[in-house]
C-alpha cells in the first residue's frame, strides 16, 4: 500500500530493501506520543504505543534508537522495549545531539514533521540525516502552521510526511500547493524546494489481540440483557460529539432499522458504546438522547478504560458500527480492530475508511461536507481565535452529513442476515490479517527509510542541493544570541582580555553563590560549580598581572568555551574583573 519503493535508486544503485541493516529509523520518543495510559487515551497515543509494539516485534534491525529531551524518558522507552520482549540492544541519543543516531540515518518523528527538526538538523548539513513524520489529526491550527513552515524551512526531499490513507495524502497535498502558490506570488521568480515524500503507509494493529472471547461476549450480552435473536450493534470511541462523532444520528438510523428487523420477525436492536466520556455531563446528554430517538432499541455505555470491556464490546457484538461525522478523525483505528475480531462493519465513508472498508467487509454510508463559501467563516473565526479548536469542529460537525436512510438499511441487511454477517466478518478478518497487522506494515517502514537513506546517499555523492552544514549562529529561527541582539548590550566580550582575581573576603564563594542564587531549581547549570572555582582558583593563581582564557584553559585542560562561560558568570558575580 505504501507505493513509494523503487528497485534503484536515484543514481542507479540498488536501493536498499526493508530488510537491510540500514532500512533502521532512530525513534524520536516522548510518553506524550506513546503511552494512553500515563498521559490519556487518544487516537494519537492509542496508535503510537501500538506502533511502538509492532517496531519492536517486526522490525528487521540490529539495533533500537531512541531520541529523547531526558534520561526518563530514555529510561520509558527502555521499560517499553523490555516489557515487549526485545532483545537486542538498545541505544539513547540525547536529543540535542542527534548526529550521533549514526550509522542510523533517519529521525521518526511520532507526528507531522516540526519544521524545527529540520533547522536543528542544518547546522550538520541537510544531508546529515533524512526525517520521516506521520500525520494524525491534521485539522488544528498547529498542523496546517507547521505544513506551511515546512515548505519554507531547509526540508528536504528525502524527508517523508508518511499520510495514513489517501484521502489525508490529497488533504496534505493541497495544503502544500496553497503553501507553493503563495510563496511564488510573494518571491516572484523564486526557485521553490521539492516537497518530501508523501507515502501512504497505513496503521496497523497486532490483529491477534483482537481474536474474540465467547465466554467474555456471552457474558457482556447477558450483562444488557440481549436475548439469543437480539441483534447487538457496537463501537468503540471517545464519548464526544464535538471530536468524535454525533450520536443522534445513528440513533435515528437505529431507530427506522428496528422497525424494519421487527417486520421481518427479528428480535430486538441494542446500542453499546463502549469509550469515554471526557466531560461528565455528557452521559446523561447521550442517555436522554436515546431514550427518545431510539426508544425501541438497548442503549448501553461500557467502560472505554477496561481491556476486558473493550474485549468483551468486539467479542459479543454482532455489527460494528462507526459514523465519522468530524475532521479531527484522520485514520479509523477501530473498524480495523474490529475486523480483526470477525465483526462486520458500518461506517461512514470518511477519510481513512475509504481505503479500509471494501464491499466485501461491510458498508460506506455517503457523506456530506458544506459547499464552497457556506463554513469559511468557521475557519476564520478559529484562525483569529474567536473560536477554540473544539469549537471549530463542532461547527463543521454541526454541517457534515450522512445518508441516515443509507445507514438505516445497512443495519437492516446486517441484522436480518447472519450468514451474511458471518461472511463479512470472516472477509474482514482476512483482509485486516493481510493488510494492517503490524507484521505487515512495518515493513512498508523500513523500505520508506531504506529509500530515504538511498536518497541521502545518492545527494552525498553528488553534492546535492544545499547538503553544506549551516552556521549554527545564523539560523533564521533560532539565531545565536549575538546576532539577533547584537544592539542590545553595550559592548561584547572579547576573547583576548586579561582578567584577576577580586579579593572577596568573607562574602560567599561561587558555589555558596550557586546556592544563594538558586539555579538548581531550573535543572539547567551554567557548568559544575567545582569547575567554576577551579577557573576562578586559576585566575587567582595568576596573580596581579592575570590571565586570558586560552592561557586558564590551557592551565586546567579545560575546553576554552568552557572557561570563557566560567569567566562570563564570575563576573557578573564580581569574583573578576578585566585588566585596563
Amino acid at each position: 500500500m505504501a507505493g513509494h519503493a523503487h528497485a534503484l535508486a536515484l543514481d542507479g544503485t540498488p536501493l536498499m530493501t526493508a530488510k537491510s541493516p540500514a532500512a533502521n529509523a532512530a525513534i524520536w520518543f516522548s510518553t506524550d506520543g506513546y503511552d494512553p495510559v500515563k498521559k490519556g487515551i487518544n487516537g494519537r497515543r492509542v496508535a503510537g504505543e501500538s506502533f511502538l509494539r509492532g517496531f519492536f516485534a517486526h522490525a528487521e534491525v540490529t539495533e533500537f534508537v531512541s531520541l529523547a529531551h531526558s534520561q526518563a524518558d530514555h529510561a520509558a522507552f527502555a521499560e517499553f522495549a523490555r516489557s515487549a520482549g526485545v532483545t537486542k540492544p538498545l541505544r539513547p541519543v540525547r536529543l540535542d545531539a542527534a548526529a550521533a543516531m549514526a550509522p542510523v540515518e533517519v529521525l521518526h518523528y511520532p507526528a507531522p514533521i516540526p519544521p524545527m527538526e529540520c533547522w536543528r538538523r542544518s547546522v550538520h548539513g541537510a544531508a546529515a540525516w533524512a526525517i520521516s513524520g506521520i500525520t494524525h489529526t491534521t485539522a488544528t491550527r498547529n498542523v496546517m502552521q507547521a505544513v506551511f513552515d515546512l515548505r519554507s524551512a531547509p526540508q528536504m526531499p528525502w524527508d517523508a510526511l508518511i499520510c495514513t490513507s489517501n484521502a489525508v495524502q490529497a488533504s496534505m497535498r493541497r495544503l502544500m500547493e496553497l503553501a507553493e502558490s503563495h510563496l511564488a506570488e510573494r518571491y516572484p521568480g523564486a526557485t521553490l524546494p521539492a516537497r518530501p515524500l508523501l507515502p501512504v503507509i497505513p496503521l496497523g494493529i497486532t490483529c491477534d489481540a483482537f481474536l474474540p472471547d465467547a465466554a467474555l461476549g456471552q457474558a457482556m450480552r447477558d450483562r444488557i440483557g440481549a436475548a439469543a435473536g437480539d441483534v447487538v450493534a457496537v463501537t468503540i470511541a471517545r464519548m464526544t460529539p464535538d471530536e468524535k462523532f454525533d450520536p443522534m444520528p445513528l440513533f435515528l438510523a437505529m431507530e427506522q432499522a428496528a422497525a424494519e428487523v421487527r417486520a421481518f420477525g427479528g428480535g430486538k436492536l441494542h446500542l453499546v458504546f463502549c469509550g469515554q466520556f471526557r466531560e461528565t455531563g455528557w452521559v446523561e446528554i447521550y442517555a436522554k438522547a436515546a431514550a427518545r430517538l431510539m426508544p425501541s432499541c438497548g442503549y448501553h455505555l461500557l467502560d472505554g478504560a477496561s481491556p476486558e470491556d473493550r474485549k468483551a464490546t468486539l467479542s459479543g457484538g454482532d455489527i460494528f458500527v462507526f459514523p465519522i461525522d468530524n475532521l479531527q478523525e484522520t485514520f479509523g483505528l477501530a473498524p480495523i480492530e474490529a475486523m480483526a475480531a470477525g465483526l462486520p462493519v458500518i461506517v461512514t465513508d470518511w477519510d481513512g475508511m475509504k481505503d479500509t472498508v471494501t464491499p466485501d467487509v461491510g458498508f460506506r454510508i455517503p457523506t456530506e461536507l458544506p459547499r464552497a463559501g457556506l463554513s469559511t467563516y468557521v475557519t476564520q473565526r478559529y484562525m483569529g481565535g474567536t473560536d477554540s479548536y473544539v469549537q471549530y469542529v463542532s461547527q463543521m460537525s454541526a454541517m457534515t452529513s450522512f445518508d441516515v436512510g443509507a445507514f438505516a438499511r445497512a443495519l437492516v441487511t446486517l441484522a436480518t442476515d447472519a450468514d451474511l454477517r458471518a461472511q463479512m466478518g470472516a472477509m474482514g478478518q482476512a483482509r485486516a490479517r493481510a493488510l494492517y497487522d503490524w507484521k505487515q506494515v512495518i515493513p512498508q517502514f523500513q523500505a520508506l527509510w531504506a529509500e530515504q537513506v538511498a536518497m541521502l546517499g545518492h545527494a552525498r555523492r553528488t553534492g546535492g542541493p544545499a547538503v553544506a552544514p549551516r552556521d549554527p549562529a545564523l539560523v533564521p529561527v533560532g539565531p545565536a544570541v549575538e546576532e539577533m541582539f547584537a544592539a542590545y548590550p553595550t559592548t561584547r566580550a572579547p576573547a583576548t582580555r586579561r582578567l584577576r582575581a577580586v579579593a572577596t573576603g568573607s562574602r560567599p564563594g561561587p558555589r555558596e553563590t550557586f546556592d544563594l542564587r538558586n539555579y538548581a531549581s531550573r535543572r539547567r547549570l551554567l557548568d559544575d560549580p567545582a569547575r567554576i572555582e577551579a577557573v576562578l582558583k586559576a585566575i587567582a593563581a595568576a596573580g596581579p598581572n592575570g590571565a586570558t582564557e586560552a592561557e586558564i584553559a590551557a592551565t586546567l585542560r579545560y575546553p576554552v568555551a568552557s572557561v570563557a562561560r566560567a569567566v562570563l558568570w564570575l563576573l557578573k558575580y564580581n569574583f573578576l574583573v578585566e585588566i585596563p
